[in-house]
């Protein structure tokens, strides 16, 4: 068996990293990929959540998108108003990149023990597997070990998702705080792609 070369070894890191920066793009866009010796692009399939904001309005505000002539619109429509009011909406964009929101989620986890570092990725876990298409987020904050799961704007939408998970969860409980956009179609929450993945080619073993 051939040994990996260093040349060899930079093209494969190379490739990682190209997939790395673009993990979710489409099979044509990786024909430009060098592929390392003894491996080769394969289809893998994938969960993702879907889309929490509409990307399509991503980084504007009302006043660019508001319809022209221009632009292919049936007329043109301009909004009159102080430059303090545009100036208020673009540091207020500008202060919120993190596009999170008052909200309400369910807390699984709450523990400050000794084993609780241990136990609270084990919840986690063990929510993912049982709810992939419902968020989860685990944190730490002194003492306490959390894990929150959902994104809800209204308590009712927590209280409901509390009842259908108390059962496995006893402990559970709703909580207020900072939360996620929700996705924008809540019918539909995740959803599956395909991605190209690096893989060795079967029947070529390389070793260092």
């Amino acid at each position: 068996m051939d040994k990996i070369t260093e040349k060899t070894i930079a093209a494969i890191v190379s490739a990682v990293l190209a997939l790395i920066s673009a993990p979710w793009a489409p099979a044509q866009d990786t024909d430009s990929l060098a592929v390392p010796e003894g491996y080769m692009l394969a289809d893998s399939v994938v969960t993702c959540f879907s889309a929490r904001i509409d990307t399509s309005l991503a980084g504007k505000d009302i006043f660019s998108v508001m319809p022209s002539v221009s632009e292919g619109g049936a007329a043109d429509v301009k909004v009159h108003q102080s430059q303090l009011i545009r100036n208020s909406l673009e540091n207020h964009i500008k202060s919120n990149p993190e596009r999170t929101t008052e909200g309400y989620r369910v807390r699984i986890f709450f523990d400050n023990r000794q084993s609780a570092r241990t136990e609270s990725e084990a919840m986690e876990n063990r929510f993912r597997e049982a709810h992939p298409d419902i968020p989860a987020y685990r944190s730490y904050a002194n003492p306490y070990f959390k894990v929150t799961v959902g994104d809800f704007r209204t308590k009712s939408e927590a209280m409901q998702l509390l009842r259908n998970i108390v059962a496995e969860f006893p402990t559970a409980f709703v909580v207020k705080e900072h939360i996620n956009y929700p996705a924008v179609d809540r019918f539909k929450p995740i959803y599956t792609d395909t991605v190209k993945v690096l893989r060795p080619i079967q029947g070529q073993t390389m070793s260092l």
